[in-house]
């Protein structure tokens, strides 16, 4: 018993020692990358609007924290342009040469594919859901909006929960996307989070679940083929838009009370659109790359996007280990609705948009505009 115990007491010593150094390395290692990075001096980035998802204060927050000058490259460019800046410039070491991007789910893969990112693991890496991220770690999600009902309660008096609900005649011509399901990225995810929901879960019949719901919608006389906007949610016209949530929630702080607005992230069917971040395999400044990826990814990081009301990847560890300020969940939908939400694969998104572009005249028949 006795050598038992000692055994025992000896690998709890050990355990300890070795998780003592562990903590140490990561220490030592976080302050090597401080310096490295400090020594670069700098770090590119590319497409960074500031008043997107709260960019703006967060790269003021990574300069103050570290003293490293951000050179902002083309703000209003697109996922494209992002991969284009880094093949165009593989042997730049200029500052037109991007060492970070932040770009739709899709380009993550496709960039990996064709050898323009360098793999990178961050320290917060296991709150990373592995749905969303490359398991090399050559990309990885960074924040993401659910689709939810954006209402003008001046008009509706019963606020809808779920997709279901949308459907009864409460809702006569009230309910309108925020885009043109033949084209619009939204718009075709709208239909898709509507057929998860109808077809219980099941992302194999989502999309043909999604047109069903859809044409249900138009023939009861509920769908208002019209691009839902802000504009138009306050005139009454679509009363009722299912869009992202942080464009929803930015409205609803616009309008500021004029029209009363609130968004509901429904019961079910809760599908979340992922951007995701990489770094360029041809970076010139790779440990200011991977110190803005740590910062990105850290508490401070995840908090500031959150702010700018795109839920940051690590939301739902962070809300369970009561990281999130009180006063900015206040502003949000309840933190739970977030814990349903599905991230469909690219094969599972490229497979509902050949679906419901191709058959959404036949079987919906509603002309949006």
């Amino acid at each position: 018993m006795r050598n038992h115990l000692k055994r025992a007491a000896s690998v709890a010593a050990m355990m300890s020692m070795w998780t003592g150094m562990a903590s140490a390395q990561s220490a030592a290692s976080m302050d090597e990358l401080i310096a490295a990075a400090k020594k670069e001096g700098q770090l590119t980035t590319i497409a960074l609007p500031h008043d997107w998802c709260g960019y703006g204060a967060v790269i003021e927050g990574f300069k103050a924290k570290y003293g490293i000058q951000v050179n902002e490259l083309n703000p209003d460019a697109g996922s494209g342009d992002e991969i284009e800046a880094i093949k165009a410039n593989k042997g730049n070491t200029g500052p037109q040469a991007p060492d970070v991007i932040d770009v739709g789910l899709s380009f993550g893969p496709s960039a990996k594919a064709d050898g323009l990112l360098m793999p990178y693991k961050v320290s917060t890496w296991d709150e990373i859901p592995a749905d969303a991220k490359d398991a090399d770690g050559h990309w990885y999600g960074d924040y993401y909006g659910v689709l939810a009902f954006e209402v003008n309660k001046d008009i509706v008096e019963t606020v809808p929960t779920d997709w279901a609900d949308l459907l009864k005649s409460d809702y006569a011509n009230s309910v309108a996307l925020a885009g043109d399901p033949r084209a619009s990225a939204q718009a075709i995810q709208g239909v898709y989070a509507a057929g998860l929901s109808r077809a219980g879960g099941d992302a194999s019949k989502a999309a043909e679940e999604g047109l069903s719901f859809f044409a249900e919608l138009n023939k009861n006389g509920n769908f208002v083929p019209v691009i839902g906007k802000s504009a138009s949610l306050a005139q009454g016209a679509t009363p009722i838009i299912i869009r992202w949530d942080y464009s929803a929630l930015s409205d609803r702080d616009t309008l500021a009370g004029n029209p009363n607005v609130e968004v509901v992230v429904p019961k079910t069917g809760v599908i979340a659109g992922v951007y995701v971040q990489g770094i360029s395999a041809y970076a010139p400044h790779p440990n200011a790359a991977k110190l803005w990826m740590e910062y990105l990814y850290s508490d401070e990081g995840q908090l500031g996007w959150l702010k700018g009301y795109c839920h940051p990847i690590r939301f739902n560890a962070m809300s369970k280990a009561g990281k999130i300020p009180a006063d900015l969940l206040a502003k949000l939908p309840e933190a739970s609705a977030y814990e349903k939400a599905v991230f469909p694969t690219l094969e599972e998104q490229n497979a509902a948009k050949a679906k419901i572009t191709a058959d959404w005249d036949k079987v919906v028949g509603a002309n949006v505009q």
